[in-house]
């Protein structure tokens, strides 16, 4: 459990630097004493964390980490280590699902209106649902992993497809507001949406906790695993139902935020030297949340109330642990 000691404290640092980051400079000392429930010197700076950075920083941990929770129990469900939270199409479904809210009237349905959180949220919600029943009718017919992959990535490539032809022709107004949803968002949650967030990601993440002893011996293959008493068919509905509460509420809240759940799992286990999912479920959460901590603070343009797209950022730091692991699949393949 060393590393799982040495993860907690670097969340916690990184908690405060990145509430410590802003157009208003506020001293460390004084973000402490806001934090630990005392008056700081200056009353706005209370508001400003307590209402704008922590409740983004808490965003950014829970979406990290059950972005890495989904993209691990993908990895091991399909045995693929370049599998990630929108494998089954979850993602692209609750974006078709958004785009038909943004770009209605590119398709002649006069449902568009002025954007409000909570009917995005609820549309991307029942998008990724849509997808869910369509996978989970599809795993009761399918003993094959693999083919249950290919179709979850054909899903999601229709729905890509759709929302390309409504995006090309819509308006610039409507585009402009449906590209600004894809890029993500950690920083539009207020404490009641976190509440939500956070109850939602804990179920998905205990349904995780569950599995980890039959996750353990999904490892050996399928067939093992079934010889050593696991369920397979069982164990295959509750790890999509697992990744789909994760993916899915991440992604209503916050938007398709991408490479995190392919990553992590990849970058925790270079410190975690472990398969045990006991161990790596909880390491794999506390890395999300770090990385996403990270990719946020990098977002802050120094000296400038402006920050970067989310997505911008967690493709620079997944786009290089994809490479990596390409090569060195090849390499272990020579």
């Amino acid at each position: 459990m060393k590393p799982l000691a040495i993860l907690l404290p670097v969340l916690v640092i990184l908690l405060i630097l990145n509430i410590s980051l802003g157009s208003i400079l506020i001293p460390v000392g004084e973000i402490v004493r806001i934090l630990i429930g005392q008056e700081p010197a200056e009353a706005a700076w209370k508001d400003i964390i307590l209402d704008f950075r922590l409740t983004k920083a808490l965003t950014c941990i829970l979406a990290g980490g059950g972005l890495a929770v989904s993209g691990l129990q993908m990895q091991t469900l399909f045995r693929n280590a370049l599998a990630g939270p929108d494998v089954l199409g979850l993602s692209a479904g609750a974006s078709l699902a958004v785009a038909l809210i943004f770009l209605s009237q590119s398709i002649g349905l006069d449902i568009h209106f002025a954007p409000n959180p909570w009917i995005v949220v609820l549309a991307a919600s029942a998008g990724a649902l849509g997808v869910f029943v369509i996978m989970v009718t599809v795993a009761r017919k399918l003993t094959d992993n693999v083919s249950l992959l290919i179709i979850g990535l054909m899903i999601g490539a229709a729905a890509s497809s759709l929302v390309s032809v409504m995006q090309y022709t819509s308006n610039a107004e409507e585009l402009q507001t449906y590209i600004m949803w894809t890029f993500g968002s950690l920083g539009k949650l207020g404490w009641p949406e976190i509440q939500i967030l956070a109850i939602v990601l804990l179920a998905g993440t205990a349904i995780a906790l569950r599995l980890s002893k039959a996750l353990n011996a999904w490892l050996l293959g399928e067939y093992y695993a079934q010889n050593l008493g696991t369920n397979i068919r069982t164990t295959r509905r509750l790890a999509i139902l697992s990744a789909c509460i994760l993916t899915g509420a991440v992604t209503a809240f916050c938007g398709p935020i991408a490479f995190v759940g392919l990553a992590v799992p990849h970058l925790v286990k270079l410190v975690v030297k472990t398969h045990n999912h006991r161990v790596l479920i909880p390491a794999v959460l506390l890395g999300g949340a770090i990385l996403m901590l990270v990719c946020d603070s990098v977002t802050h343009l120094p000296g400038s109330a402006q920050t970067l797209p989310i997505n911008a950022i967690t493709a620079l730091v997944g786009a290089p642990v994809v490479i990596s692991i390409i090569i060195r699949s090849r390499r272990l393949s020579q």
